[in-house]
């Protein structure tokens, strides 16, 4: 794995970001953009094996997340998802230098996810196929209330101040379903030593900031939007993955919306596949074999590789 670093778009921060490169001919360009208090390392498996088969990965460390961060975990400055998508579109310039010509790939999870499908609303026709992993959907009024709570709360205890009536508020359901509840992040995975790993590793599950959830829900309203949907382009591919068992995804149900919408929208190349008992990282559970193969198979089928 390379790691470089390259000027964030807030003018203050240094972007962290991983490279996994093949030994040999690079055959395609797969960019993960990953999720919510997490960071790029974190798919270092999953990337390696696709190393393995010529695919070139890469991922940078969002604002407020891994080595980007440099203290300030859980936190976006004003606008926060702009400067996130320009720090992903800077990304994406800079491994097109390293393979021009190559086809290139999308592939975002969770509050990745979000942040992908906006961007594929942008820059979709740079792309030769979109992976939308562990992704929900979220009503424009349920979307209104939690950033004018979040708003009242930043206004009074500062964008930097960490709420837990907020996270309660945003993600306080997900583990209800999942007995026995020993950490709070069983909803993540069904396997529980990738639980314990999360939970372990300082680098996750950190809590955001107000600032931080301004930025969230700012991504949320933007991709859930019907222009974000009418703006990607028709002719992309696009691959949408979750766990049947995912309360991001409202257990089957935002995930179905997501690809009704796209439907309804004319995406040609639209294909749509929920795995049995799995939950939220399905990179991270028991169906990881089963997922990867599947995402493999959806790049070599688009970029035209055998």
């Amino acid at each position: 794995m390379e790691e470089i670093y390259y000027p964030s778009a807030d003018g203050v921060h240094n972007v962290h970001a991983c490279i996994w490169r093949p030994r040999g001919e690079i055959i395609a360009i797969l960019q993960i953009i990953h999720g919510m208090e997490e960071y790029a390392a974190r798919y270092s498996k999953f990337a390696q094996m696709a190393a393995e088969r010529g695919v070139l990965v890469c991922a940078e460390d969002h604002l407020g997340h891994g080595g980007t961060a440099d203290g300030d975990f859980g936190h976006f400055p004003k606008d926060g998802e702009e400067l996130v998508l320009k720090d992903i579109a800077e990304l994406t310039s800079r491994v097109r230098a390293i393979a021009p010509g190559v086809p290139c790939f999308v592939m975002g999870h969770s509050m990745g996810s979000f942040f992908c499908r906006e961007y594929i609303a942008r820059n979709g026709r740079e792309f030769s196929g979109a992976i939308i992993m562990g992704t929900g959907f979220t009503g424009a009024g349920t979307l209104f209330f939690a950033r004018l709570v979040t708003k009242i709360i930043g206004g009074i205890y500062g964008r930097e101040h960490k709420s837990k009536f907020i996270s309660k508020l945003a993600f306080g359901a997900y583990n209800v379903k999942f007995k026995p509840a020993r950490t709070g992040y069983e909803w993540l995975s069904k396997n529980e030593q990738n639980v314990k790993a999360y939970v372990a590793d300082e680098k996750c599950g950190f809590g955001f900031t107000c600032g931080g959830f301004m930025g969230l829900f700012g991504i949320i309203k933007k991709c859930c939007s019907k222009s974000a949907f009418d703006c990607t382009p028709k002719e992309l591919p696009i691959f949408i993955v979750s766990g049947a068992d995912d309360p991001v995804g409202a257990y089957g149900k935002g995930v179905k919306k997501v690809y009704n919408k796209y439907r309804a929208a004319g995406v040609n190349d639209l294909s749509l596949k929920l795995y049995n008992e799995a939950r939220h990282e399905i990179l991270n559970d028991d169906c990881a074999e089963e997922a990867c193969a599947d995402i493999f198979s959806f790049i070599f089928g688009r970029a035209q590789i055998k």
